[in-house]
C-alpha cells in the first residue's frame, strides 16, 4: 500500500433493519476515509446512525440488522468479504472498539488483570504471562490509572465510572491497534475526567500512529480532539472536512444548527438555541433531503431528490441551499 492510501476507506455503506413492514436503512450510503494517525469525529444527534455505522464497519450488526451494501476497505482488504473467524482475529488486534458504557463491556466477575491478559493472549498466544502482565501495567499507566500494580487485580465495581472508562481504553490500546472506533466513551463522565481522557487519547494516537473514529454528539469534543469531522444526519453524511474549516464556515444548515445550539453560542442569560422539529425515525424519513422539514432554507427541489455531493473528497457537503461562506457574505 502507498503512503497516501487511507487506512480505512468506506464506500457506499448501507445497513438496514428488517421489520414486518420492510427493510429500513439506518445507514444510507456512507463514504468515509481515515488515514493512519488521523482522528475523525463522527457527529450528529441521537438516531442519526453514528453508532450503527461504527458497528457496521467491523461486522457487529446483529439480526434484524444487516449490512446490505457498500465496501469497507481496511488496509486494502474488504472487511465485508471476510468470514467471522477472520473478523475475530482483526477485532481487538488491528481494530479496537471502545463502547459507550464500560460497566456493560467489562465482565463484573473477572478481575481487570484477567480481562486484560485475555485480550493479549487471545491474539498473541505465544506471549509469556510475565510479558503480558508488563504490557497491562504499561497500558494502565498510559491512561493515568494510579498504582496500577494493585489496581490491576481489582474488579470493575471497585473503580469509578471514569476509571472504568480508562480501563476500557487501556484494553483497546493493549495490542497497539491501527484503528480505534470510540463510541461516545466520555458521554457519562464529568467534564474534568472527559478532558483528561481526550488528551490521553490524542497523545496515544500520536505516539502510536493510530487512527481513530470518535463517535459523539458534542461538537466541542470534536473541536478539541479531531483532525476531520463528518456530520451525520438520518443515516447520511451531510458535511465533511477538516475540523477547522467545517466549524469556522459550515455549509450545511444542519451543521450550522448544531453549532448554534452549543451553550457557548448563546448570549448570557438568554435561551439556548435549538433546531426546530425532531430527527426523523427510520420509517418517517422524507424523500429528497431528509433535513427539509426542519430547514429554514428549504427550496422546492429539496423535496424531489437527495442533494448531490458538492466539493471534493477532502471537503464536501450535500445541500441545494448551502450556508454562505464568510467570503460570500463579504
Amino acid at each position: 500500500m502507498t503512503d497516501d492510501t487511507p487506512l480505512l476507506d468506506v464506500r457506499g455503506l448501507q445497513t438496514a433493519f428488517h421489520t414486518k413492514d420492510g427493510a429500513w436503512l439506518a445507514v444510507d450510503g456512507v463514504d468515509l476515509t481515515v488515514a493512519r494517525g488521523e482522528i475523525v469525529g463522527l457527529v450528529g444527534e441521537s438516531g442519526s446512525g453514528k453508532s450503527v455505522t461504527g458497528f457496521s464497519l467491523i461486522g457487529l450488526i446483529d439480526p434484524p440488522g444487516e449490512v446490505v451494501g457498500g465496501q469497507v476497505l481496511f488496509d486494502g482488504q474488504d472487511l465485508r468479504a471476510q468470514d467471522e473467524e477472520s473478523l475475530r482475529r482483526l477485532r481487538g488486534s488491528r481494530i479496537a472498539m471502545i463502547f459507550q458504557d464500560p460497566l456493560m463491556t467489562l465482565n463484573p466477575v473477572l478481575r481487570i488483570s484477567e480481562q486484560m491478559m485475555e485480550a493479549i493472549l487471545t491474539h498473541h498466544p505465544d506471549t509469556s504471562k510475565q510479558e503480558a502482565q508488563a504490557r497491562c501495567l504499561e497500558a494502565l499507566t498510559m491512561v493515568g490509572i494510579p498504582a496500577p500494580e494493585s489496581r490491576l487485580h481489582n474488579y470493575p465495581h471497585e473503580f469509578s465510572g471514569g476509571m472504568r472508562q480508562r480501563v476500557a481504553i487501556a484494553i483497546a490500546m493493549l495490542n497497539q491497534p491501527e484503528l480505534i472506533i470510540a463510541d461516545e466513551p466520555t458521554t457519562a463522565l464529568d467534564v474534568t475526567i472527559q478532558g483528561q481522557i481526550l488528551y490521553q487519547m490524542q497523545q496515544l494516537c500520536r505516539q502510536n500512529n493510530t487512527a481513530m473514529i470518535w463517535i459523539t454528539h458534542d461538537l466541542g469534543v470534536v473541536a478539541e480532539l479531531a483532525d476531520k469531522v463528518a456530520v451525520m444526519y438520518a443515516g447520511r453524511i451531510v458535511e465533511y472536512g477538516p475540523v477547522s474549516e467545517v466549524l469556522a464556515a459550515p455549509r450545511h444548515p444542519y451543521t450550522l444548527g448544531l453549532l448554534q445550539s452549543m451553550p457557548a453560542a448563546a448570549a448570557p442569560g438568554s435561551r439556548l438555541n435549538q433546531i426546530d422539529g425532531m430527527a426523523p425515525t427510520l420509517t418517517g424519513r422524507e424523500t429528497g433531503c431528509t433535513f427539509r422539514p426542519r430547514c429554514s432554507r428549504a427550496r422546492p427541489e429539496c423535496a424531489s431528490a437527495a442533494p448531490p455531493q458538492t466539493g471534493d473528497d477532502k471537503r464536501y457537503f450535500r445541500c441545494y441551499s448551502p450556508v454562505a461562506t464568510p467570503q460570500e457574505h463579504a
